[in-house]
């Protein structure tokens, strides 16, 4: 497909490397020319220097006969404009990246009335993450799937675990719970297991089950949690205030500390049901004296990556339920597993992955295509969730008479709103919903996991 994104900054440079390894064509466009050429120089992709809401440009960045043009600029009044203009001189689907809490509440007029195929807040969209992970905080990330009837979980095998030691195809009996580990991070590798793969301590899984066997997994590992009742958070930037809001919603109670007077006063109206305080959030004194030692959870949420990590460091060492911190620069992400610090949000991978998933369902319009997507292990592994389509050849065989491409596991099936872990004997049906989880990039249809026609049984 052709596609044109607009702005290079952290999200765009995101979307750049990833669908120009997809094989996409794709023409950048950005303000800055040295932004512009690092990019033609790193990928495979055209470059044009301009302003992305202009006529001229856009019709020479092509954007006129473009399948996709992803807006991704700082501004939010420049990315809708981008998408109207090429919207109106041909564009097919376009995507605008809108941040600002005022437009938030807009978002369905934005898409209906101007044209936007699709609005993407990334900081609301960190937000909502959190919010999760602090509902659920026995994992150290979770991501739902089937519109939240499934949950896929990472965890860390501790020494004398239950699981220490033990061979997947033993757990169900030995546990009696239905969950599927379909996912393990050992000693920097990531392996997608079969039944006689060994669990040991240190291995970080991924679990994939419904949300009531999920808990009962982890009460039998004795590693469940309650939801977080008192949270921390540590700078009053977008992302807190969309956070402070679903947590206030949801009834936890929700403090905030502030650098930034005018902000505290500001956040100060917008939640008034939030304790707002103006401080210096990397003074141990001043957490302490605000309650740190008494949080269920701490969030790091100031503009720089360091402090995010200062802050969740000392938190980690008060041993508080949940320690999320934000981050940036994905170089920091192994180092921050070596520290203890496992739960990270990144805003711009987070949007990323949203507008990832739109190219993909769009590339297959007609056939099982891809409703959910999550890039985990720092992007080396990829979970989906397919709709079966009715046509679709696989339908009604065996999973056990399917042959599958390597690197490649049936996670679940969710049918008429029952959550199935899929057995040999299983089989997929049309509408169905369907979790793959893979290291093997790119999947853009179901039928994309068999072998070919290798991949059905012979007749």
């Amino acid at each position: 497909m052709k596609i044109v994104i607009v702005g290079d900054g952290k999200v765009g440079a995101t979307l750049t490397e990833h669908l120009s390894k997809e094989g996409h064509d794709v023409v950048v466009i950005d303000q800055n020319p040295k932004v512009v050429e690092e990019m033609v120089n790193q990928y495979d992709v055209m470059g044009i220097s301009g302003n992305g809401a202009s006529y001229g440009v856009l019709m020479e960045a092509g954007a006129n006969k473009a399948n996709l043009l992803i807006a991704a600029t700082s501004s939010d009044e420049l990315n809708i404009l981008s998408c109207m203009v090429s919207k109106k001189i041909g564009a097919r689907h376009t995507i605008a990246r809108v941040r600002n809490p005022e437009y938030s509440q807009q978002l369905v007029f934005l898409r209906e009335e101007l044209g936007l195929s699709m609005v993407v807040n990334p900081e609301m969209e960190t937000a909502t993450e959190i919010c999760r992970l602090l509902r659920f905080p026995s994992a150290i990330n979770i991501e739902t799937f089937a519109r939240g009837r499934v949950e896929l979980a990472e965890i860390k095998v501790n020494p004398g675990s239950a699981l220490d030691h033990q061979p997947l195809y033993n757990l169900p009996d030995r546990l009696r719970v239905k969950i599927l580990i379909c996912a393990v991070q050992r000693d920097g590798k990531v392996i997608i297991p079969d039944g006689n793969f060994i669990l040991q301590a240190g291995d970080k899984i991924h679990v994939t089950a419904s949300h009531a066997e999920l808990a009962t997994f982890f009460k039998i590992l004795g590693i469940y949690k309650q939801r977080a009742r008192n949270v921390m958070i540590v700078g009053g930037g977008k992302i807190a205030h969309y956070l402070a809001f679903q947590l206030l919603d949801a009834g936890m109670q929700v403090k905030i500390i502030e650098l930034d007077r005018q902000r505290c006063h500001a956040l100060s109206e917008w939640l008034p049901k939030a304790t707002i305080i103006h401080g210096d959030g990397t003074d141990q004194e001043l957490l302490l004296q605000e309650g740190i030692e008494q949080m269920d959870a701490v969030v790091s949420l100031t503009g720089m990556d360091e402090e995010n990590i200062l802050i969740s460091m000392y938190a980690q060492s008060l041993k508080r339920d949940k320690v999320v911190t934000k981050i940036n620069r994905l170089a920091f992400l192994d180092m921050l597993g070596n520290m203890g610090l496992d739960t990270i949000v990144s805003p711009k991978t987070i949007a990323a992955n949203r507008i990832i998933r739109y190219v993909r369902a769009m590339h297959n319009s007609t056939g099982s295509s891809v409703q959910t997507l999550y890039k985990l292990v720092g992007g080396q592994v990829e979970a989906l969730e397919f709709i079966v389509a009715e046509n679709a050849k696989f339908v009604g065989i065996p999973l056990k008479d399917l042959k599958t491409k390597p690197n490649i596991l049936l996670a679940c099936i969710i049918r008429n709103n029952k959550v199935i872990i899929p057995r040999g004997n299983d089989t997929m049906e049309p509408r169905d919903s369907v979790i793959v989880v893979t290291n093997s990039q790119y999947l853009r249809d179901l039928s994309d996991i068999l072998e070919s026609e290798r991949g059905f049984p012979l007749s």
